[in-house]
């Protein structure tokens, strides 16, 4: 049955980008593997219908073909299948009845279908995300990410073979790697091309498997993968690390490949600087001399402290701006700016001397 993305998620057909990103960060803490209560098979469900629907691309494909939608647009253009008109096949009066949908059909006529060798020997990507602080943003941090995923079988080197033991030609697909089926479809009866079950298209089986991991070549395990997180990242954006997700079918053969490790960055709020882009906001406290008579004082920065000049004079809501205080540019050379909005503070409790002053003040027209 054609696995339904939208339901998946729990979202609408028309969410929109940040709808889908909400509902897939929820279900993906929901259910981590890592968490108590977590679910493994919903947590990579979950994370196949967001790598599809957060896909522009992808998406477009699949609202069209359904879940097959990979094979349904390998042979063919947006336009159709060779300028046919489809609109009497089905289950309709007068019509054809089949099993499986266009995809399937298409994709096993021309190859393009799912049983193509290289999806099958890549490993699962896995999708995590991680929290960061300002400070991490402004200078950049390695993250010790840690993963429960299907590793390489330690016993077996990967290869799925007991220590010791030979390979031999694969008696189900003679060797080939793959076997011949015959399909009934609505266009007749077709040869299709698959992927063996028993060797996943290796053309070999171990003698004896590994009695470790059964002859996959793979174990669940935890495992600890250090990440560079760039400065000047964003909330939401997402990093690939190529190669750190997880193995696929008896890594140890040469045959496949990892997956991959997508990390979505989360900013904490910072309990003085307010984020803006790579400008960064700060509000500043000065009482009502200070804003009058002009200070010098202490601002802080997430480096260091600077030295700010305030004018007399000075009115409430007034932004000063220090060039180059911000968090830098993922993308090129410098760094944001700091902007700072003075906050003229007006005494809650006064003594009765600076009742005195300020009556007098008051005299003189202040």
């Amino acid at each position: 049955m054609a696995k339904n993305y939208y339901e998946i998620l729990g979202v609408e057909k028309g969410a929109n980008d940040e709808e889908i990103k909400k509902a897939y960060r929820k279900l993906a803490h929901q259910h981590h593997p890592d968490k108590q209560g977590g679910d493994e098979a919903k947590f990579k469900e979950v994370n196949e219908a967001y790598q599809v629907l957060s896909d522009k691309q992808k998406r477009a494909q699949y609202d069209q073909f359904g879940s097959t939608f990979d094979g349904a647009g390998a042979g063919q253009g947006a336009g159709g299948f060779g300028g046919f008109d489809f609109s009497g096949f089905g289950g309709g009066q007068g019509g054809f009845n089949f099993e499986g949908d266009l995809g399937d059909i298409f994709g096993d006529i021309f190859g393009g279908g799912r049983s193509s060798r290289a999806a099958r020997e890549k490993g699962q990507d896995i999708a995590v995300d991680v929290e960061l602080t300002l400070e991490d943003v402004l200078e950049g941090v390695e993250k010790e990410i840690k993963l429960y995923i299907a590793s390489s079988c330690s016993k077996c080197g990967g290869n799925g073979s007991e220590p010791g033991s030979k390979f031999e030609k694969c008696t189900t697909c003679d060797g080939s790697g793959q076997i011949q089926k015959q399909k009934r479809t609505m266009l007749g009866v077709f040869s299709q091309s698959e992927i063996c079950p028993e060797c996943r298209g290796t053309g070999e089986r171990p003698e004896k498997k590994c009695t470790k991991c059964g002859g996959d070549g793979r174990v669940k395990e935890e495992k600890s993968v250090k990440v560079k997180i760039p400065a000047g990242i964003a909330e939401g954006q997402t990093i690939r690390v190529s190669g750190k997700g997880e193995a696929g079918f008896r890594p140890g053969s040469g045959k496949s490949e990892f997956g991959d490790l997508y990390i979505t960055a989360h900013i904490r709020k910072h309990s003085s600087f307010e984020r803006r882009g790579d400008d960064l906001i700060y509000k500043l406290d000065v009482n009502f001399t200070q804003a009058a008579l002009g200070d010098s004082v202490n601002v802080p920065t997430l480096k260091n402290k600077i030295k700010l000049k305030i004018p007399s004079g000075i009115q409430s809501g007034k932004i000063v701006k220090v060039s180059g205080a911000g968090l830098p540019h993922l993308q090129g050379r410098g760094s944001g700016d700091m902007y700072i909005s003075v906050q003229i503070k007006t005494p809650e409790k006064l003594s009765r001397k600076q009742k005195s002053l300020l009556e007098d003040l008051k005299k003189e027209g202040l």
